[in-house]
């Protein structure tokens, strides 16, 4: 593993635990040229999945671009970091094991509605005016009604 701050490629691994959830192992480095400590974690990976984007074009699935676009929903609201992974890491199973290597970007986004939904009602509307490409106050409204009726 090279080392983030001076490029050294001899890391040495100090501590190795499974994250609280078992779907990781963290692992502490530290680079045997500058003496500096990181973490890395090493996933599962069941398969390598191709996004497709509404346009056709297609690109490799990064799990931390879907953990930020998440991310930025959830600013500034009460959800813990290692909560909001377990989601994430539920998601990327079930893309994973749909048994599909290309994955519609749509699916995607309806997945992560589905998880805010569960998760906390603010950010799943933060992330649904971008989702669902809201241009007015109208649209927040009628969404935020839909969702006092309890429909989707």
């Amino acid at each position: 593993m090279r080392c983030p701050f001076c490029g050294n490629e001899d890391t040495q691994v100090k501590d190795s635990r499974p994250t609280d959830d078992n779907a990781a192992i963290r692992r502490r480095r530290q680079c045997t040229n500058c003496g500096a400590r990181f973490t890395t974690f090493e996933r599962v990976q069941l398969r390598e999945l191709t996004v497709v984007k509404s346009n056709g074009q297609r690109e490799p699935f990064e799990r931390e671009k879907l953990m930020r676009s998440m991310q930025i929903s959830l600013r500034k609201r009460p959800v813990d970091s290692e909560r909001l992974d377990r989601v994430v890491n539920g998601i990327v199973r079930r893309l994973e094991s749909s048994g599909e290597n290309e994955i519609q970007s749509n699916a995607i986004g309806e997945a992560v509605m589905d998880a805010l939904s569960n998760l906390d009602k603010v950010a799943f509307v933060r992330y649904a005016s971008v989702y669902r490409n809201f241009r007015e106050a109208k649209d927040f409204e009628a969404f935020v009604d839909k969702l006092g009726d309890g429909n989707d």
